[in-house]
This record gives C-alpha cells, sequence and structure tokens, in this order.
C-alpha cells in the first residue's frame, strides 16, 4: 500500500500544521513496519526559510509556481495526476493543492483523507467568511462530503464537523508529540520555585489571539515580585509592540523577559525551567505547546478554548477560562503549591503524554485508517461513523 500526502507549504517557519506533519510521517517511516509514505509540498520561496527536511527521499518537493491568491501550481496538479498511490492524504484547507489532491483521487477511485487542522471550526470559517464561501460552493463541500475519513485531532474539532454537515467516517487521532532523546535530561527531580522564584511561560506565536497580554493582566493583579513571565515565541511585531507597552502600563518592569523565537533543545530546555506554562488563547485546535511542556514535566494553564479537560481530570494542570481573574486564581494556587506537590502534577502530565499521544502510538493509528480505507483491515475503534 503506497500513500502520498499532500501539503500546502512545508517549509521550517511554516508553524504548527508543518511541524505535526513532519512528526507524524517521520514516526511511520521510524516506527511502523512496511509504511511507504510520501509528502508532496512545493519548495520555498522566502530565501531565509527552507524545506522541514532532513534529506528524507520520501519528501517530493517540485519548484514552487503558486499562481493567484489560491496558489494555484502546475507542478503540483502534474505531479498528483502522474501518480499512483493507493491513499490520498491533504493536510489543511482553503488552497488549491487540498481540493486537487481530493479531486485527482476522485477521478483515480481512490479513497482520500483531509485533515483539516483546525480550519473548519466556527471561528475559523467566520474568519474572511466572503472568500471561503464561495470556495466551499466551488470546491470543498464537495471535497468534504465526499472524502473516506475526515481526521479530527479532538472531541471538539469533531463535533463540529458533525455541525457542519459531514456524515462520513471521522477518525479521531490526536497529534503525534515527538519526545525527543534531551528531554529525559529535563525530567528528572528539579525544584519548581527555585529559590522561592516562580516562572511562567506563554511558548507560541504572538498574535492577538493568543491573549499573552491576559498573563500579564493576571500577574498585575498579585502583588508578588517573586513571580516572573517568560515569552517564548515571535510572531505579529505590532502585537509585540503591545505586550511590551502593556509591561510598561503594568508596572512589571524587569519581570518579564522575552525570548524570541526557540525550538529543538533550547525549547525543551526552557520549558522545563517553567514553574507552569499558560496558554490563554480563545481557541486552539490541539494546542502543541501544551504536551510539549507536560513531556518535561512543566504543568499546564490552558483556557476552556482548548480541547484539554484532561489537565484538570488528570491533575498536571488547570482547565479554566482565560480571564486575568482566572489567571490570577491559578497563580495563588501555585504559590500555595509546594515543589515537591509541583513536580507530581508534572510527572503525571508526562505520564498521560506518553500514554495517550507518543509518535509511535499515533503513527500506528494513521497507519491503520489506511489500512481500513484501502480495505486491508476492518474499521479501528476510533473512526466514528
Amino acid at each position: 500500500m503506497k500513500v502520498l500526502q499532500t501539503i500546502g507549504g512545508f517549509g521550517a517557519k511554516g508553524g504548527g500544521t508543518s511541524t505535526c506533519t513532519y512528526d507524524l510521517l517521520i514516526s511511520m517511516h521510524q516506527s511502523v513496519s512496511g509504511a511507504d509514505v510520501d509528502l508532496l509540498t512545493p519548495s520555498v520561496t522566502d530565501p531565509s526559510d527552507r524545506i522541514m527536511s532532513n534529506g528524507e527521499q520520501w519528501i517530493k518537493v517540485v519548484d514552487n509556481d503558486y499562481r493567484t491568491p489560491l496558489s494555484i501550481s502546475k507542478n503540483m496538479v502534474d505531479f498528483l495526476q502522474q501518480s499512483n498511490y493507493d491513499v490520498y492524504h491533504t493536510n489543511g484547507m482553503w488552497m488549491h493543492i487540498n481540493h486537487i489532491t481530493c479531486s485527482v483521487a476522485r477521478s483515480k477511485n481512490k479513497p482520500y483523507v483531509i485533515t483539516p487542522h483546525g480550519m473548519l471550526y466556527p471561528e475559523a470559517l467566520a474568519r474572511s467568511a466572503w472568500k471561503k464561501w464561495p470556495l466551499r460552493k466551488l470546491w470543498f463541500d464537495r471535497d468534504i462530503r465526499e472524502a473516506g475519513c475526515i481526521h479530527a485531532t479532538c472531541q471538539d474539532e469533531m463535533k463540529h464537523l458533525r455541525t457542519l454537515g459531514y456524515k462520513g467516517p471521522i477518525a479521531l487521532i490526536g497529534n503525534p508529540v515527538c519526545v525527543p532523546l534531551c528531554t529525559s535530561e529535563f525530567i528528572g527531580y528539579r525544584n519548581h520555585k527555585p529559590d522561592g522564584l516562580i516562572k511562567l511561560g506563554f511558548l507560541g506565536r504572538l498574535h492577538p489571539r493568543k491573549h499573552v497580554e491576559k498573563i500579564l493582566q493576571g500577574v498585575a493583579l498579585i502583588q508578588d515580585k517573586n513571580i516572573e513571565i517568560y515569552i517564548m515565541g515571535k510572531g505579529d511585531d505590532s502585537y509585540e509592540e503591545f505586550l511590551h507597552n502593556e509591561v510598561l502600563r503594568l508596572g512589571l518592569g524587569d519581570r518579564v523577559h522575552f525570548l524570541g523565537f526557540l525550538n529543538g533543545r533550547e525549547k525543551f530546555e526552557q520549558l522545563s525551567k517553567m514553574t507552569a506554562l499558560f496558554v490563554p488563547s480563545d481557541i486552539e485546535n490541539f494546542g502543541m505547546i501544551i504536551p510539549e511542556a507536560l513531556i518535561v514535566g512543566t504543568p499546564v494553564m490552558a483556557s476552556l478554548g482548548t480541547p484539554w479537560e484532561a489537565l484538570n481530570i488528570e491533575n498536571c494542570g488547570w482547565w479554566k477560562d482565560n480571564s486575568p481573574e482566572s489567571i490570577a486564581e491559578v497563580i495563588e494556587e501555585i504559590k500555595d503549591l509546594s515543589p515537591d506537590q509541583l513536580y507530581a502534577m508534572g510527572a503525571r502530565g508526562r505520564e498521560y503524554i506518553l500514554k495517550n499521544f507518543a509518535a509511535d502510538r499515533v503513527a500506528t493509528q494513521m497507519y491503520s485508517l489506511y489500512q481500513w480505507l484501502n480495505g486491508d483491515s476492518d474499521k479501528p475503534d476510533f473512526v466514528y461513523e
């Protein structure tokens, strides 16, 4: 069985969708016996970017000839039309490559999978709705309706797909969490309050939807100079300037540290130094930063707009609304917890992630989905019809 995944962009600066796709495919090739899965993507156009690859032969890169705002590419179309795969799988929505993957699969009478990566949430559909509505009528409603399966990463996404009207199979498979070898250096006993200092972290793209300012505002409600904030990420320059101004307005001074973009070992090392990570976004489809923090034993506070009720259930963090007042309440609770109690919370979080989202487990699930679509096995229990 041969499988082809497609994605509209696979640059190292592409963010979560590219990273999740790469992590999944790497794990499939390393841990699933017999996996034969390729990825089709265009080359990058930004001279400062590069394809997210270490020379893997299964990554098929064509020259980027994108035209029009829909990113129509003759090179991608030609590759797909000349291809011969048993299952097709596209990542994302609203680009021509996503539609043409589905269209070519139908023309070849082959099953196809769509992973929307949160792009079919009501909030996502409402953004630039004037563009997306005609695209749905022209292409995507049919692509969704006739998909062999749609891949959702959480219960909330599956619920929204049903509300949208999709009646076909939905595979509920979380995003893969890779466990770099370096994390083993950070999971031994550590003091979550060194010298009584509480370090609160944020990790991710700086964008107004992330509401990093609510962390600042929550800390400002508490008169405690032993609390510091570490903001890890880059993104919207005007929003970052707003955050710097908010630090001044709230009188937080040198207690807020902007660390910039972090990845690899440095990212996990910084996460492991945090007393807790805060994710106050209005909405996250999966929120990879949450398991990344848990995997190094750092408890997490995430908003109700994330699919992480497990933080409460597993007692490895806090799943609450994202108001500054709620954030302040969590910080007060953190102040009352001993380093041993915080360590135990982090350990429970790591165990939960390893049990449910380890990359090799997710890769095995995805390959089982492909086998079922190809008629080689029974329907997996994570597929809902």
